[in-house]
């Protein structure tokens, strides 16, 4: 006697349809959801201040130029940077 139904497609079991393809699709949203909350998250708790360019980037802050300028006198210093272009970072920062 033949097993009759076996061998003849999958049936539900034996392939991908619809709802298994809507369900993956779900499932990376979701997981695309919750990384992008955790970077927004992060993000919002270390912003500093906000400005034209969004949290964090603060125009004509003293704070930022003053770092700029200690980092190019230490990259002097350490031989890093010539003094031509560390007359050029100073001249672009206003200083």
């Amino acid at each position: 006697m033949m097993n009759q139904g076996y061998g003849y497609g999958g049936g539900m079991a034996g392939g991908i349809g619809l709802g298994e393809i809507l369900f993956l699709a779900f499932g990376a949203l979701v997981v695309a959801g919750i990384v992008v909350l955790i970077v927004w998250a992060v993000r919002s708790s270390h912003s500093q201040g906000t400005g034209p360019m969004g949290p964090g980037f603060t125009s004509g802050s003293s704070v930022g130029h003053d770092e700029a300028v200690a980092i190019a006198k230490r990259r002097l210093a350490t031989g890093e940077i010539t003094k031509e272009q560390y007359d050029e970072i100073m001249t672009a920062l206003g200083g």
